[in-house]
């Protein structure tokens, strides 16, 4: 039987081969939704093979993407991502250009 560590320490983010935090619930909340549609699309009908066919390819879909973000923008990256939207693009100054210089010049002596 494997055995998986459960105590990372203190401060450490949870892990689970390989995925890091905010994944392992995208992971985990995309296998769930892939196997809700599998059944309302098995329970409404369709054929079984198409039924089996998207679940396999959407949940290899899913492992791939979960995967390659957590590679690309690492524990905090997707959170990183989210904050650029509340940046702004631009710093408006509306000092003359000549006032800046001045004080730079005042400040250095």
């Amino acid at each position: 039987m494997a055995e998986y560590t459960i105590n990372k320490g203190i401060g450490k983010p949870a892990e689970f081969k390989g995925l890091k935090s905010q994944y392992l619930f995208i992971f985990a909340g995309g296998l769930l939704s892939v196997f809700i549609l599998f059944v309302i699309m098995y329970m409404i009908g369709i054929s079984q093979t198409v039924c089996i066919g998207f679940g396999v390819v959407s949940a290899s879909i899913l492992v791939w993407g979960v995967f390659h973000l957590n590679e690309k923008y690492g524990e905090h990256g997707l959170m990183k991502r989210m904050a650029l939207k509340n940046h702004p693009r631009y710093i408006i100054s509306r000092i003359a250009f000549i006032r800046i210089f001045k004080n730079a010049k005042s400040a250095k002596l």
